[in-house]
């Protein structure tokens, strides 16, 4: 039977039960404010009833608190970090597309519209008077400042590749720290869970950290108890954070860290790439797998921005080994429609690394035979192991298959046209003769990478020179010929056509311009100069439709992710956060319980001073 102070151990139970929900509802509303702090709720149940061998059978023994915990709930949790890995993603497209966007639209007086329209007009002039030095030299001006339009914008690409490669060590080194700080918490909790206790403010700010990380990558938690060999429950939990399609950051106490290695110059993957990109590699020499398609948030918008080819790399398959002991040279054989000519090639021209049949090689040298059959000299003392024999058909590749528009695309965009641009208007004026009937030179050339001079006409011809010609030519050294910004009249602009020549070839007249119609036709024909089906002017509206395009969709997704972050975060909030006036009501709850329980316990004073004090007296 109970006690004579089993009333006494009730009442005591229900007062510590209100003090504990009046302390923490203290506790909610001092947080009110907090960022990322869940509201916390005191759980109670019944005592188990104390048999009292009456009629009545059981009396009740009080209230049992049992744990102080959070409400939250895990679903909006995931529903938000997955949320905040696209928004992060398309902010940051968002943002660089909008720059490059600016760089190619046309103010009217610098942009590519506006110059090639001066070259146009001039080109006219120079057919109206051929041989009026002064219309050459404007001509050649003018052109000049078509060259000089590209090289700025080079520079420009190159230097927002510059800041985006600096943002991904940002977003890298960011990343470590997280983890760093995760795993410290994990350890924190399990200090205090084995105890029996629950660490709800760490586990806010490990859900805080985890949100942070969310929007730099993709994230998957899973948490699980952790049983002694018994099989009883230690109280701690095993915590593992992944990122980037799987990949473990946080395990418990131990974390791995990620470092950034940059490129050497013999390591470039495209021409146009800027030295010094960071590939990201985890500490122990494990790839991090930074294309992988499942990687998410403002690390995978970074990358896609800065390595972007629009699913346009090299790639075939190897049709000849010639093993020489130090070197080997291989033959790749590729059916890529943009491999077949040097127009559109974008392989690095100091070397760079070359995946064989899932093995990499250093090559230092490659050459161009035609029908798509590319020869790489490989590095043997360079590379992990020599390349001796590779069976016919192996797969090859360099690079990664990005399919998204980055800094590369835009580049080799402008590459592809003025390599084609130049070496059409090349061919007709060097089949000219000049004014006072001499051979004449061609109009585009490109410095040496050494700045020590410019390429020669011979070099530029496919034929010769390792087939490359004209992929010498890039957006960022093309210029015009130094001798014809010297002496203009060296322009090619008669046609070299004898007066006893075979029938149907043109006689050039009393003009003599026959080359400047022929560059005037090939630029207002698209039959003799194609750009994505446009005329050799419709360069900008090409490419500005494109950067226009990918900023629209940015900016698009970003205000959708945004907009679901609202209404997602508001139901997470609707649930987990504190409301002022849910509290209010809670205070006065709890108050008059705790009151209660303090009546009852006085209650129960009076009656113990009338049995023990008065009774029998």
């Amino acid at each position: 039977m109970p006690s004579t102070f089993f009333g006494l151990e009730i009442a005591s139970s229900g007062l510590r039960a209100a003090n504990a929900a009046l302390n923490t509802t203290a506790n909610n509303i001092s947080n009110t404010n907090t960022l990322g702090y869940s509201r916390q709720e005191v759980k109670q149940e019944a005592m188990n009833p104390l048999r009292v061998f009456s009629t009545y059978g059981c009396a009740g023994a009080g209230v049992n608190t049992l744990a102080i915990e959070r409400i939250r709930e895990q679903f909006y949790d995931n529903k938000f970090r997955q949320n905040e890995t696209k928004l992060g993603e398309f902010d940051t497209k968002a943002y660089y597309c909008k720059m490059i966007e600016q760089y190619l639209e046309d103010d009217g007086t610098t942009g590519f519209s506006s110059i090639f329209d001066q070259v146009f007009a001039n080109l006219q002039n120079l057919a109206n008077d051929p041989n009026n030095t002064s219309v050459k030299s404007s001509f050649v001006s003018s052109v000049k400042k078509l060259t000089d339009y590209f090289n700025n914008m080079y520079g420009d690409l190159q230097n927002l590749q510059k800041d985006v490669n600096e943002e991904i060590k940002i977003r890298v080194d960011h990343i470590n720290s997280i983890a760093q700080d995760i795993a410290t918490v994990n350890k924190q909790i399990n200090t205090i869970e084995m105890t029996g206790a629950t660490a709800n403010e760490l586990r806010d700010k490990r859900d805080n950290l985890i949100d942070e990380l969310s929007a730099i990558v993709d994230v998957e938690v899973e948490e699980s108890p952790i049983y002694d060999q018994w099989g009883n429950d230690t109280g701690a939990t095993r915590c593992v954070v992944r990122i980037a399609g799987g990949q473990i950051l946080v395990d418990m106490n131990d974390y791995n860290q990620l470092m950034c290695v940059a490129r050497s110059s013999d390591e470039k993957v495209n021409q146009t790439d800027v030295d010094g990109l960071y590939d990201i590699k985890w500490t122990n020499g494990v790839n991090f797998g930074m294309y992988n398609e499942s990687m998410g948030g403002e690390l995978k918008g970074l990358i896609q921005m800065r390595d972007g080819n629009n699913g346009e790399y090299f790639h075939g398959t190897a049709s000849r080994v010639q093993y020489n002991g130090s070197t080997t040279k291989v033959t790749i054989t590729t059916d890529a429609s943009y491999l077949q000519s040097m127009i559109q090639c974008k392989l690095s021209d100091t070397g760079g690394v070359i995946n064989i049949g899932d093995q990499l090689y250093y090559y230092t040298d490659w050459t161009y035979e035609g029908d798509g059959k590319y020869t790489f000299t490989i590095d043997n003392e360079k590379s992990d192991q020599a390349l001796t024999a590779v069976k016919t058909g192996r797969l090859a590749s360099i690079n990664q298959n990005v399919d998204y528009q980055g800094v590369p695309y835009y580049m080799e965009q402008m590459n592809e046209w003025l390599r084609d641009f130049a070496q059409k208007v090349n061919n007709i004026f060097t089949e000219g003769l000049t004014s006072d009937g001499k051979d004449a030179g061609i109009l585009f050339t490109g410095s040496y990478p050494t700045n020590t001079g410019e390429y020669r006409e011979d070099e530029l011809n496919d034929s010769r020179h390792n087939g490359k010609g004209y992929y010498y030519i890039t957006a960022g050294n093309v210029t015009v010929l130094n001798e014809l910004l010297k002496d203009p009249s060296l322009l090619g602009t008669r046609a070299n056509v004898d007066d006893d020549s075979t029938e149907g070839e043109e006689q050039d007249g009393v003009e003599q311009n026959n080359q400047v119609k022929k560059v005037i036709s090939m630029i207002s024909d698209k039959n003799q100069f194609s750009f994505r089906g446009r005329d050799a002017g419709g360069f900008l509206e090409c490419v500005l439709s494109d950067a226009i395009l990918n900023s629209s969709n940015a900016n698009t997704f970003y205000a959708t992710y945004l907009s679901l972050e609202t209404n997602i975060d508001n139901q997470r909030y609707s649930i987990s956060g504190v409301d002022e006036d849910e509290e209010a009501l809670s205070l006065i709850k709890y108050e008059n319980s705790y009151t209660l329980a303090s009546k009852m316990i006085s209650v129960l004073t009076e009656v113990y001073d009338r049995l023990i004090l008065q009774t029998g007296v």
